[in-house]
């Protein structure tokens, strides 16, 4: 076994229901890892969002990136961005802007339906790698400006940049997962009509993939794959995609896993990762106690398990699997939030998870 390795991990709360959910991650996390055996996490915590704007004139600091880069990997709260003041709502919005400055070309988002839960398809168990720095994102699709422009009025254009580079390295990591799971994968595409941008994606993935003669491949346009997966979620295992195709078929997997309010993901390069629940800020129920802090705890979970991964740490991925084993107890235990059909406040339900996670 490894040394015992002390990580250092950044924690943004955000906005909304975030400063009550990040918190909730950070208890699962230390419980999780006590449990494993070991070292405790040094947190760190840092402005971003609306708070940041009143106090640092900035949604994402300068002070906020540099202390990122430092650090071992990072919680980040969801944030309402629409609702900033100008100029700063219309600015690249703070996630993106991490995003983009660390180059965290893996989006990973895991849709798993949990058992007492409310799936519509139960047996789901996949996980959406999604291309995170090209595609026809505009925040990611040129140098200087944002990839849109209207050369009238009346005429809106967007860019769609798709590179070799970017598409073996977003195929590598989804292989290497595939490896690491069921040994399926899935190359999302619409190469019969997108011929050389979404060709290129189905053609590159295709020939990363002959050095991976272990996973099996296949391939399906996106509009017959959101038919197959309402049929027969349970039947997929890793898919890789886009970015726009991925986001948007990790949105209905979520839905089909149970709710968004489950769905988790990383953000991650090969020496940086983000944990970050799929969902929104949830403004109206901020506060109040009601958020489902699941999403945020399996991200966190996630999180764990990248680290234990990148530096072949036992503990931390043994502590990654009791994050997501107490969450899983808890709901089939029948504790839950008030949107997975319970009663439980976001502190009764985070107090259920630690609890089944000391317990092992």
């Amino acid at each position: 076994m490894t040394a015992n390795r002390t990580y250092r991990l950044g924690l943004m709360p955000g906005d909304g229901i975030g400063p009550e959910i990040v918190p909730a991650a950070v208890r699962v996390v230390d419980a999780a890892l006590a449990a494993a055996g070991a070292e405790p996490v040094e947190w760190t915590e840092l402005p971003l969002g609306a708070s940041a704007i009143e106090e640092h004139g900035s949604a994402i600091p300068a002070t906020t990136l540099e202390a990122l880069a430092g650090l071992d990997g990072w919680l980040l709260g969801p944030h309402d961005s629409a609702a900033y003041p100008e100029p700063f709502r219309s600015q690249l919005n703070p996630s993106g802007t991490i995003r983009k400055h660390f180059d965290l070309y893996a989006n990973v988002r895991p849709a798993r339906g949990l058992e007492g839960g409310t799936a519509i398809a139960p047996g789901t168990d996949l996980v959406i790698v999604r291309e995170n720095t090209e595609g026809f994102y505009a925040d990611r699709n040129t140098f200087a400006g944002t990839g849109e422009y209207m050369p009238t009025a009346d005429v809106a254009i967007t860019m769609g940049v798709f590179t070799r580079p970017a598409i073996e390295r977003i195929a590598r990591a989804a292989f290497e997962l595939a490896r690491r799971r069921r040994s399926r994968l899935t190359i999302v595409h619409k190469a019969n009509v997108l011929q050389l941008s979404s060709g290129l994606f189905k053609k590159v993935c295709l020939e990363v993939g002959e050095a991976y003669p272990d996973v099996e491949v296949d391939d399906f346009h996106i509009d017959a794959l959101t038919v197959h997966l309402l049929r027969r979620a349970a039947a997929f295992d890793v898919l890789v995609a886009e970015n726009m195709f991925g986001d948007i078929l990790s949105d209905l997997a979520g839905e089909l896993a149970g709710s968004l309010g489950i769905a988790p993901s990383i953000n991650a390069s090969d020496d940086r990762c983000m944990a970050q629940a799929a969902h929104g800020s949830a403004p109206d129920i901020a506060g109040k106690g009601l958020a489902n802090p699941i999403a945020m705890v399996l991200s966190a979970g996630m999180l764990l398990d990248w680290l234990g991964t990148r530096h072949g740490d036992p503990r931390a991925a043994d502590a990654a699997v009791r994050v997501e084993d107490g969450v899983r107890a808890a709901v089939r235990d029948g504790v839950c939030t008030r949107d997975l059909g319970g009663g439980a406040s976001t502190g009764e339900f985070t107090d259920a998870v630690v609890e089944r996670v000391a317990a092992g």
